[in-house]
């Protein structure tokens, strides 16, 4: 990496004495909940969402539409410290207006998905966050706009901070865009596009779009909001959605649990030889994190999805994996952390774009498991990991909530591992530590 980060406080990755049985309740879906709460705040009706995320970047995103003027009534908490329970927000759809600012923080789902919102705004919304929110590609998504007929002022800069000069209203029409870096592009048009005069017309000249998955999600949560849009998927032009020109209805949605953040907890079964339960595991999902359960499988697990959940139980071995992950990015630090424990090499392919997320996570993941010992080789488009016997020191985050969860991964079977700044789990998956606690004592087996 090419900056030392500051050294937070230094959290001991427990070190597993035996193998891990527990069943493990995970918070919604940030995916689900960011996607729900803007679709709801455009609607013609309230709605509700259900089991939602409470979260760093949950919050950011209800904040930002507080801001411009949507009304967001949450339940109370509830006492099982998970993030969801059985919590509920009402959303109160209203006429957008500012001046207002929105703090993205280090969210991709709200630095990306509001700059559209904010062009339906009466009045200057400006957009501001974390130092690394400034380096992340937002570029596409001004140029876009502007194209569609908004006013932008971003000083030259394509990227964050920015002021969009809210008309009331966007002209909408065709685009086109570079999605290649983050198919959060595509969403960020597609979820507003039914609330632009004409609609909205994106299609993707750039290479092949990584995270298909999330743009699939986003077709479906609009469909089910009443949207009528037309995918590569459904014989239209490869590369091309189509939303048309419609009211929203007010939904009542459930979100599912987070898949991606399961990856932890089932890494934990897969590295002892125990058994991990995901209670409400959905047998139908546009989920990336769906993919666990075949490449959790192919390094030595298996897996069953019963009633109570999905049950998967390690063998005892782990085993090396050469797997395309374009299209599930996100869980690429742990299962590299996972492979470096493993009884073969690995290549993780297809996520040259991860160079662009919370932080580089090539570069993080290479260096942090070197830094213990490891042999991780940095290629174009991902890594190749060979196994070495690891030693314990500090893993650093880089405020990345992914690398804090593939540390503590690692940590599972190398005594000494130390992770910095922890709470960056905090933006996903609330209470990690207590989280990881409870599984390597067994509750809720």
């Amino acid at each position: 990496m090419t900056e030392t980060p500051a050294l937070h406080a230094l959290w001991p990755a427990p070190l597993a004495d035996g193998t891990v049985h527990a069943t493990v309740t995970v918070p919604g879906s940030k995916s689900v909940t960011n996607r729900a709460l803007v679709l709801a705040a455009l609607a013609a009706e309230p709605g509700w969402v259900r089991r939602p995320l409470r979260s760093r970047d949950s919050r950011l995103m209800a904040d930002a539409l507080r801001a411009l003027g949507v009304g967001i009534e949450e339940t109370a908490s509830s006492s099982s410290g998970d993030g969801s329970g059985g919590e509920a927000w009402r959303i109160i759809p209203a006429a957008l207006h500012g001046p207002a600012t929105v703090d993205v923080g280090n969210a991709g789902t709200v630095m990306r998905f509001l700059p559209p919102v904010a062009t339906l705004a009466a009045g200057d919304i400006r957009f501001d966050g974390d130092p690394r929110s400034y380096e992340r590609p937002l570029g596409q998504v001004i140029s876009a706009l502007r194209t569609l007929g908004a006013r932008i002022d971003d000083d030259g800069r394509g990227a964050l901070p920015l002021t969009v000069q809210g008309g009331g209203a966007l002209e909408g029409g065709v685009v086109e865009i570079d999605a290649s870096n983050s198919s959060q592009f595509v969403s960020a048009l597609l979820l507003s596009g039914p609330r632009f005069n004409q609609g909205v017309e994106v299609r993707h000249v750039g290479t092949a779009l990584p995270s298909m998955p999330h743009i699939r999600m986003t077709v479906e949560m609009l469909r089910a909001a009443g949207a009528q849009v037309d995918t590569p998927e459904a014989g239209g032009e490869p590369n091309v959605w189509r939303v048309a020109p419609s009211a929203l209805l007010g939904r009542d949605m459930v979100v599912e649990p987070d898949l991606s953040n399961a990856q932890p907890f089932l890494a934990a079964a897969l590295i002892t030889g125990g058994t991990v339960t995901i209670p409400d595991w959905p047998r139908r999902t546009t989920q990336p994190g769906d993919e666990l359960r075949r490449i959790f499988t192919e390094m030595g697990g298996s897996c069953e999805l019963t009633d109570a959940g999905l049950v998967f139980t390690g063998s005892g071995k782990i085993h090396g994996i050469d797997v395309d992950l374009s299209e599930v990015g996100e869980l690429t630090p742990g299962i590299a952390a996972v492979a470096a424990l493993a009884d073969s090499p690995s290549t993780l392919r297809g996520v040259a774009h991860l160079r662009l997320h919370e932080t580089d996570r090539l570069a993080a993941l290479t260096a942090e498991i070197n830094g213990l010992g490891g042999e991780v080789t940095e290629t174009a488009d991902g890594l190749h990991i060979r196994p070495r016997p690891l030693h314990g020191g500090v893993f650093h985050t880089y405020d990345d909530h992914r690398m804090a969860t593939a540390g503590a991964v690692i940590g599972l079977a190398v005594g000494g591992v130390e992770i910095e700044n922890v709470a960056t789990t905090a933006k996903t998956l609330p209470d990690f530590p207590r989280m990881w606690a409870d599984m390597l004592s067994g509750a809720g087996a």
